[in-house]
């Protein structure tokens, strides 16, 4: 179950308290994500440049899931680690998946958490906001759209950062 369900579930029955499961929605899902981190780190290799059985294991029974692929996934990580881990966050993708992939690929740790917090925080502070600001018809809407409302969110926010980084 998304987490987002839960949290709407519980600020309609108390909107006094919205922000206060959106803090506790943050802290659970970065845990959620240390864990997840912790495995990438500790299962997916044997040892230093070795696969452990568990790689291997998804190696040979996801088709098109090849070291080779794993090798091309590690280097978008390595270059864009931050802006990987906070649109995953924010957006209505498995973060899960991406937690235990920063592990394996041994992302830095400080910055992954901050981008974590960053985008899981955004994300369920906003769906306590909008609920605790509007009411119950909001969450018709949020049901509805929240996801297209999410990538949006994220690709101006990323488009801005491009903007101001290679045209101003």
């Amino acid at each position: 179950i998304p987490p987002d369900a839960l949290l709407i579930a519980l600020v309609l029955g108390a909107r006094k308290k919205a922000f206060k499961y959106a803090g506790v929605c943050t802290a659970a899902s970065i845990f959620g994500a240390m864990l997840g981190y912790a495995i990438g780190y500790f299962v997916w290799w044997s040892s230093p440049n070795e696969f452990s059985s568990v790689a291997l294991f998804f190696f040979n029974h996801i088709p098109g899931f090849k070291p080779e692929v794993f090798e091309q996934i590690r280097k978008m990580y390595t270059e864009y680690n931050f802006w990987i881990i906070f649109t995953a966050g924010f957006t209505p993708l498995p973060y899960k998946v991406f937690t235990i992939s920063a592990g394996a690929f041994f992302i830095n740790f400080p910055m992954f958490l901050f981008a974590s917090v960053v985008s899981r925080g955004a994300r369920f502070f906003l769906v306590a906001f909008l609920i605790w600001r509007f009411g119950p018809q909001i969450k018709s809407f949020i049901d509805k759209y929240f996801n297209w409302l999410a990538i949006a969110f994220t690709v101006l926010l990323i488009g801005g950062f491009v903007i101001i980084k290679y045209l101003i």
